[in-house]
């Protein structure tokens, strides 16, 4: 295990400068949900930050610590009062991740805003969100939604097409400031989920690009998928195929079960901050790369398993995450990233030496 680089008592001013960007006022509450595994220097950042601001602020800690590979746990509201108190704060900053979970909706319904930080120390300064890079996300969030027919392709064959505007667009540009809005400190990007059965072509995973989730490890070699009608219909390819085959008929409910296997959130990062080789850097602890990995500018994010988190029925816990490195995409036949490099200039932002 490294040591870590950061000085400790820097984390308040980097919270501070943290909730600023999430307008945290004077006299509004904010609610933690933390577990027995949380870093308690977050626990006692947040509270110096809150305090600096003129916020009140308290913590409520869960005895679960959720999965890492397997998302949509709930972790929240077999406790009476949980949600209810989570609806009446003003934000809630979650030091696990909510995602994918029915509580953290109704929560965001009710209008509280909701940070997640779960990124190790180190990576916090080096991912503020820059200047520029909420009006990029939101100018990509826009094009995104205008946008009926979507085409990715590679030069090492993948060729992807699917039709879009059933679910809504998501974006995170790395701070919660407005009622309601979910974001995640580190990040910078945009995804929507694929109509019901649109998704048809090939897929193919290169050496380089990353499996985030489950493994968290660099893809080794390729992996060939061929996608029909919106569902994962053949995985060919060695280790790293095998290993995808495993991970999703290990999650499957029943023997016909294809959730797991249907296309989930797909998208684009937009952070100059994130970094594509931080898990070569680093190693492979999740808390090095859960904004780097899924983030870095140019990557096309994609994914399988639920999309109930843009309204869809499916909640499988088989949910695969790979940003792909040198994807060509296009929107209704418009390049906006070419072989990884973004060619739409609204969607470019500089990165800041930190």
């Amino acid at each position: 295990m490294r040591a870590q680089e950061i000085n400790p008592a820097k984390l308040a001013m980097l919270f501070r400068k943290e909730f600023q960007m999430c307008n945290v006022k004077e006299g509004e509450t904010i609610a933690i949900l933390s577990d027995i595994a949380t870093r308690r220097d977050f626990v006692m950042a947040s509270f110096a930050a809150a305090e600096d601001l003129g916020a009140n602020i308290y913590e409520v800690c869960v005895n679960e610590v959720p999965s890492w590979v397997r998302v949509g746990i709930e972790t929240v509201g077999a406790c009476s009062g949980t949600v209810q108190a989570f609806e009446a704060a003003d934000m809630l900053v979650c030091l696990h991740v909510p995602l994918f979970t029915k509580w953290m909706k109704q929560v965001r319904n009710s209008g509280t805003r909701v940070l997640m930080i779960i990124d190790h120390p180190d990576d916090l300064e080096k991912l503020l969100s820059p200047p520029g890079l909420k009006e990029a996300v939101i100018h990509s969030g826009k094009r995104l939604e205008e946008t009926k027919h979507i085409r990715v392709v590679s030069e090492a064959g993948t060729d992807l097409s699917y039709e879009c505007g059933e679910y809504p667009t998501m974006i995170q540009y790395g701070f919660a400031d407005e009622p309601g809005r979910f974001d995640h400190w580190g990040a910078g990007h945009v995804h929507t989920f694929p109509n019901e059965g649109s998704a048809n072509g090939a897929v193919v995973i290169q050496p380089g690009d990353l499996c985030v989730l489950p493994y968290n490890r660099y893809i080794q070699d390729e992996i060939q998928i061929e996608v029909r009608d919106g569902i994962i219909r053949k995985i060919d390819g060695g280790l790293d195929a095998k290993l995808m085959n495993y991970f999703l008929d290990d999650n499957k409910r029943h023997e016909d079960d294809l959730d797991g296997h249907a296309l989930s959130h797909l998208g684009w990062g937009l952070n100059p901050q994130s970094r594509w080789d931080a898990l070569a850097l680093y190693g492979d602890d999740p808390d090095r790369t859960y904004a780097s990995a899924r983030t870095f500018a140019g990557n096309y994010l994609f994914s399988t398993g639920p999309n109930n988190e843009g309204g869809g029925t499916r909640d499988t816990k088989g949910h695969y995450d790979v940003p792909m490195r040198d994807c060509t995409i296009m929107l209704d036949n418009d390049v906006i990233i070419e072989k990884g490099v973004i060619k739409d200039k609204n969607m470019a932002v500089e990165r800041i030496p930190r």
